[in-house]
């Protein structure tokens, strides 16, 4: 199956939300139809422990870190999801950000004929994936 758009969740430091949306801008992410720069923050508590060899930006080697941070969540198209994160990483002040690549089956924001052209070849697919094991 073939994912359109991708939601990326980004977890930062609040004081990176400004640069991250220059980047996020950059590159066109948070596009949707008539709006661009469109993306969600969530506040949340992460916890870490930078084990050795690290050079964490907050918390300390071999300890549990507990801070607040905010995720972001942007849409971007599948195919712009690798230029998305290297601008992200740009910016983050983090050695190991964490982005998670999501693929969105269906959103609000498809024109009725993409979701209809869309529905039409998975029922196209699945039509005869019965076929062919009706006949085996």
């Amino acid at each position: 199956m073939d994912f359109k758009y991708c939601k990326l969740e980004i977890f930062i430091p609040e004081t990176h939300i400004s640069q991250l949306q220059k980047a996020l801008q950059s590159v066109d992410a948070g596009h949707i139809g008539n709006y661009d720069s469109c993306m969600s923050c969530s506040k949340v508590t992460s916890y870490w422990r930078p084990l050795d060899g690290t050079s964490p930006y907050i918390g300390n080697v071999g300890e549990i870190s507990c801070e607040p941070e905010v995720k972001v969540e942007v849409t971007v198209f599948t195919e712009k999801v690798d230029e998305t994160i290297q601008a992200i990483k740009e910016v983050h002040p983090y050695e190991e950000p964490v982005i998670n690549a999501l693929p969105i089956y269906r959103t609000s924001f498809l024109r009725e004929k993409e979701v209809l052209r869309s529905d039409r070849k998975e029922t196209s697919f699945i039509i005869q994936q019965i076929l062919i094991s009706c006949i085996e």
